[in-house]
């Protein structure tokens, strides 16, 4: 999740030519100590984005997940466990989804919340164990109701109705059965919004073979680059393969991002990129990486935003917040890399959107 949308900002590095448009209800043109860029927001028009699976179709996918639930290898940490029977893995989670809330948010990169914002759906559980994780209290605590594929589908409408500007599964991977059967229900009863699957990157192959053409916006996370710290700070001794060949399979799906003439995202692939604390999180080396196998049109997200929460705090790297120095460092190497698209954050972003999903409101927002 995201600070305010306001300390959100687009910025349009390298190319100084070309049709460059400004969308003036949510970005504001600037310039960077250091270096000037260009905050105008350049976009292709999507009217030709009309593909969607049909809920039939949506449905034999809900079933190929189930399928992979017992023995359960919906994730790659592939434990085994007989999940319809109610066994329980390495994530905790059972044969029912679990969801610790569903709300319209407005912390996440402008083109996800355009109106009424995002239509998450914040799953309970997860198949990583981060330290730093600011939703420990559902990933890791278990906050969140168990929930049948028809009542979620009615969530879904409800966030439809209220003018979310798309359905955003936050960690649904292990619930993928149960969502994808909810989106089957929703789509029979006029679901239209683009789906936005956000994920820690710790995906398998055969789950995204089944996502494609249900997600219109992957948004993962690339956490790490080193499997050392993976392991350390999230007990995933195979995250950086698994979740950089991940990336690359959702970008052949759904390409670089495409907005519509509202700015709404309604495609693509939009890679989030949190920076740690003395480049724990290897941020150099992944920007590098990307370069290197991505085109440089790719839409990176470089978030300041983190706060020394949940175990962190006892940790002696990550028991503070970044410094300007340190985020400067990120920005000034991807304007170097030749990025041309990268949402980028104040520090007053480390402030604000932390959550409490011990409330029905879980953010609070000025």
């Amino acid at each position: 999740m995201f600070g305010f949308s306001s300390l959100y900002r687009h910025a349009r590095f390298g190319s100084d030519s070309g049709a460059v448009n400004a969308i003036e209800n949510y970005l504001n043109p600037g310039t960077m100590e250091k270096k000037t860029r260009d905050y105008a927001f350049f976009y292709r028009c999507a009217e030709d984005m009309t593909f969607r699976l049909n809920p039939d179709e949506i449905r034999l996918r809900a079933a190929a997940a189930r399928s992979l639930s017992s023995p359960c290898k919906l994730c790659p940490r592939k434990c085994g466990v007989d999940r319809p029977s109610g066994q329980r893995g390495y994530c905790g989670a059972g044969p029912v989804p679990q969801v610790a809330s569903v709300i319209p948010h407005f912390g996440e990169e402008p083109p996800l919340i355009v109106g009424g914002g995002a239509g998450t759906i914040f799953f309970s559980r997860c198949n990583l164990s981060c330290v730093f994780c600011q939703n420990h209290q559902i990933s890791q605590a278990g906050i969140g109701s168990l929930i049948t594929a028809e009542e979620l589908a009615s969530k879904i409408l409800d966030l439809q109705n209220e003018g979310c500007c798309n359905i955003e599964p936050v960690s649904p991977g292990h619930h993928l059965p149960g969502l994808l059967a909810a989106l089957a229900v929703a789509s029979d009863q006029g679901l239209g919004l683009p789906i936005v699957y956000n994920t820690n990157g710790y995906e398998t192959p055969e789950a995204l073979d089944i996502l494609d053409g249900i997600v219109d916006v992957y948004l993962p996370d690339l956490k790490y680059s080193s499997d050392e710290e993976a392991m350390r700070y999230s007990d995933a001794a195979d995250y950086v393969a698994t979740a950089r060949s991940a990336i690359l399979k959702m970008h052949s799906q759904v390409g670089d991002m495409v907005l519509d003439e509202d700015g709404r995202a309604v495609r693509g692939l939009i890679l989030r990129l949190l920076v740690l604390p003395g480049n724990v999180s290897g941020t150099l080396e992944n920007l590098t990486w990307i370069r290197e196998n991505l085109p440089p049109s790719v839409t990176i997200s470089l978030m300041a935003q983190y706060a020394p929460l949940h175990r962190a705090s006892q940790d002696p790297l990550l028991n503070r917040r970044i410094t300007e120095e340190e985020y400067d460092r990120i920005l000034d190497f991807a304007w170097d890399m030749g990025f041309e698209n990268a949402f980028i954050q104040d520090l007053e972003s480390q402030e604000s959107g932390i959550p409490d999903f011990r409330s029905v409101k879980p953010f609070e927002w000025d």
